[in-house]
């Protein structure tokens, strides 16, 4: 393929290709490429003649050809659309006056490490090594969507400016990365989507910057499948980020991370499948935290950092970290944006008998059935704040002696100083004010006291009451023990 009339700049690059030669075009002092439309034909490459360049792909014997251009401005359509290229591309810190078009090509390295782009239409492109795109400015969307990367892809410093209303300014969805995807410092104004995609090693998205408008989504990975980490760390995210169905078999780390969606989901991650999630040392989200339906092996949740609403229900973890008392854990189930949720009580109650804290884990029952309390009809409540009094729902059992106690020592005294008249005198047995009024006291248990005495008046009307408060501690110690048993 044969281009006439080509500039001195352009021959230059035409001569290095075959054996694999840097070509640089920048200056001594430091440049930046978004100036790169102010740069002169002494430093400008037709688009055309890099096309012909790599479809030709001249050799020399005993030499690698390369195409390693740096500090160009290259003009026109690079279209590799549908093309084989054998050769690694490496055209960094370079300015682009248009967007390059890479779809469904197939290429062996491509590196475009500082270079600025209008941006990139490359589709199910195929690297057979590593894309790399670190510090890239891009003033419009970047389309990797169905992308097949064999090694790694770098965007580390990377940033992706408004794309057309409508478009997300990161198109990854179902992408195949071989290795991992480094995107340090990422900044984007617009959705990053990643739906669907699957990398075999890590994500990596410490520090990033990603931005949309209100109840817009700023990252969208849902089925994602990562087999390494998800590294989130000190993002700052202004919309909501969505992981639903994603399964991340190591860490979701989102320590320092700044999110913010008011009015609407900060983070959906339900029905996702994750080895550890760690939310620590972050201000509290601005919107809902949804975990419904995930199973989490680890849970590493600061109580500082749990929102003001959150949706647990059908949430499964193994471990929670870090131990805290459980009355700060029940500020959190409090806050279910759908009220009274059993399982996340359940699972909180497992969670503390797993580390042998069963105090804790009976606070955290007791909570429950007061919760439940609330939920049922004015005669459920009553019996249910007669249960709370008494025995604490059963786990509380200390509190029954305490008020046997009591009732007793009113009961004795009382009696003591007011003895009942015998039914029959003569054979009435000697009256005891202590075995009397545990007659009255315990309904399954004789003494020989109740049915021999009968105390009148006010007295009378005080052995009515103590019949009856002892068969509703009966009742109430009962129904405690065999719903604690029914636990065990």
């Amino acid at each position: 393929m044969e281009i006439d009339n080509m500039t001195p700049a352009e021959e230059r690059v035409w001569r290095a290709f075959p054996r694999g030669q840097d070509v640089d075009f920048r200056g001594p002092a430091e440049e930046f490429a978004e100036r790169g439309a102010d740069w002169g034909p002494e430093r400008t490459v037709r688009a055309s003649v890099l096309r012909a360049l790599l479809l030709s792909a001249p050799q020399e014997d005993g030499e690698i050809a390369a195409l390693r251009l740096a500090g160009a401005r290259i003009t026109g359509v690079l279209s590799l659309q549908y093309a084989e290229i054998g050769h690694a591309v490496r055209l960094s810190d370079c300015y682009f006056e248009d967007v390059p078009v890479l779809y469904a090509a197939r290429l062996r390295q491509l590196n475009l490490r500082g270079s600025v782009l209008p941006g990139l239409d490359a589709a199910t492109v195929r690297v057979d090594g590593v894309l790399r795109m670190t510090d890239c400015l891009f003033d419009g969307p970047v389309r990797l969507g169905g992308a097949q990367i064999a090694g790694a892809l770098f965007m580390d410093g990377a940033g992706i400016d408004a794309p057309p209303a409508g478009q997300p300014a990161l198109q990854l969805n179902h992408v195949t990365v071989g290795d991992g995807l480094s995107a340090p410092g990422l900044r984007a104004r617009g959705e990053v989507r990643l739906t669907g995609a699957s990398v075999a090693g890590s994500i990596t998205l410490n520090e990033a910057r990603l931005e949309t408008g209100a109840g817009e989504v700023a990252l969208d990975a849902e089925t994602l499948a990562v087999e390494g980490d998800v590294l989130l760390r000190g993002v700052d995210v202004r919309g909501w980020i969505g992981l639903r169905g994603a399964r991340v078999a190591g860490r979701l780390d989102l320590s320092h991370a700044r999110l913010s969606n008011p009015g609407d989901a900060a983070l959906r991650a339900s029905s996702c499948t994750v080895g550890e999630l760690w939310v620590r040392r972050s201000p509290p989200m601005e919107g809902t935290l949804n975990l419904r339906r995930t199973h989490l092996d680890v849970l590493f949740l600061e109580p500082e950092a749990v929102p003001e609403e959150v949706l647990l229900d059908s949430l499964v973890y193994t471990s929670l970290s870090p131990h805290e008392p459980a009355e700060r854990r029940l500020e959190m189930l409090e806050r279910d944006g759908e009220g009274y949720v059993p399982h996340a009580y359940e699972q909180l109650t497992a969670a503390y008998r797993r580390i042998g804290d069963d105090q804790a884990a009976r606070l955290v029952q007791l909570a429950k059935q007061r919760r439940h309390r609330g939920t049922l009809p004015w005669y459920g409540r009553v019996w249910g704040y007669v249960q709370d009094a008494t025995v604490g729902y059963g786990f509380r059992p200390l509190r029954a002696a305490a008020w046997l106690v009591s009732l007793l020592v009113i009961g004795s005294v009382t009696y003591a100083l007011h003895h009942p008249q015998p039914l029959k005198a003569d054979e009435a047995p000697q009256f005891n004010p202590v075995f009397y009024t545990f007659d009255l006291l315990l309904p399954v248990i004789s003494f020989g006291q109740e049915g021999a005495f009968a105390p009148t008046g006010g007295y009378q009307w005080l052995a009515y009451a103590l019949v009856l408060t002892g068969w509703l501690l009966a009742t109430t110690v009962l129904t405690g023990i065999t719903r604690t048993v029914s636990r065990q």
